[in-house]
């Protein structure tokens, strides 16, 4: 793609979540969602594969889907309140639509059904984007929401936590898998939405974090099955030895980065005297830690057949830069020490 182009269209993502951000009327956030929507379709579809074609136009349904029914809400909202304003949400079934519409933009189950899709065609720098950057805009309005009432958000969240990890556990590609690990994550911090909306930043950001630098670690080793994963010693010896602990904090195992939300969030749902839920939750995080535990394994306990090629490859000079995934390597794996000092500025 063009650097002019590829910049006015990262301008377009930073200025839409910007817009989101900024705003306290809902149809500037709408606004600002368009304009996300709109930056990133043109990124995903640079490849030119049919692929890549059909996940775009999958992802435009969806999220213009998702938008006119935003618009519908906020509308009747208005109409009905005479209010425009975003934490003024006083009208219950403009609220639950209004959170229906968000949970389908990010891909909450049981609006899941578009994001493995779209993932699995899109090349694992646009994913990246998408697993992240295009999070943070609609959670950033379910954020100012605030609903009175917790139990949707709890369902969906609940729904989100077994769905991502079950959907996961059959998949051999990668990008998948990271689908349904996105699902299962949101989940996460949907379930707390409602009761500590600092503990869902936190979450959130974690979850960044971890994605940011598992994309990486497959983007440097060019895989996107499993069975590219086996080769990847050769390639990255001491990346290798250090993926299984990147993916293992994805799944929340002490004493790892992804073990901290996910104990504050259980936490909090025993003082809210939801037990079951917390239950439920812990019990379907150990589906998602079996597909870890699986790309772990295919990466560094198995080997590929033993050929020349496959075992002595051709050490050609790297243009990758590797500051940003040593960087996120290490947060992800060291960061649980820090919990402390993270709770305090949350405030949690």
């Amino acid at each position: 793609m063009n650097p002019h182009i590829l910049s006015i269209m990262l301008f377009g993502l930073g200025l839409g979540t910007t817009i989101t951000f900024a705003s306290s009327h809902w149809l500037l956030a709408w606004m600002g969602l368009e304009i996300n929507t709109l930056a990133i379709l043109p990124l995903m579809t640079q490849r030119h594969h049919p692929r890549a074609v059909e996940a775009t136009t999958k992802y435009f349904l969806t999220q213009a889907t998702a938008a006119a029914t935003l618009l519908f809400a906020s509308t009747t909202n208005a109409w009905i309140t005479g209010e425009w304003n975003i934490q003024q949400m006083s009208n219950p079934f403009s609220s639950t639509l209004i959170i229906l519409a968000l949970s389908l933009k990010i891909g909450l189950a049981p609006m899941h059904a578009w994001m493995p899709e779209v993932l699995q065609g899109l090349d694992l720098t646009t994913g990246l984007v998408m697993a992240t950057w295009q999070k943070l805009a609609p959670f950033a309005l379910l954020l100012q929401i605030q609903p009175n009432n917790p139990t949707l958000p709890v369902i969906i969240g609940l729904f989100s936590v077994l769905i991502g990890g079950w959907g996961g556990l059959n998949q051999t590609q990668l990008r998948k898998i990271l689908a349904y690990s996105s699902i299962a994550h949101l989940g996460w911090m949907m379930l707390i939405l409602s009761f500590l909306p600092s503990l869902t930043l936190l979450t959130l950001l974690t979850y960044f974090l971890m994605t940011f630098s598992t994309f990486l670690v497959f983007k440097t080793n060019k895989a996107t099955t499993i069975n590219m994963l086996a080769i990847s010693w050769t390639k990255t010896p001491v990346l290798t030895a250090l993926t299984p602990l990147i993916l293992l904090s994805l799944g929340g195992l002490p004493p790892l980065t992804g073990f901290m939300p996910k104990w504050l969030i259980i936490q909090e749902l025993t003082k809210q005297e939801l037990g079951l839920t917390a239950t439920l939750a812990a019990l379907s995080a150990l589906l998602s830690l079996y597909f870890y535990l699986r790309l772990s394994y295919a990466m560094t306990l198995t080997m590929s057949p033993n050929i020349l090629t496959g075992s002595a490859p051709w050490r050609l000079t790297s243009n990758f830069n590797t500051l940003p995934l040593a960087i996120a390597t290490i947060s992800t794996i060291s960061l649980l020490p820090l919990m402390p000092a993270m709770v305090t500025l949350l405030q949690l």
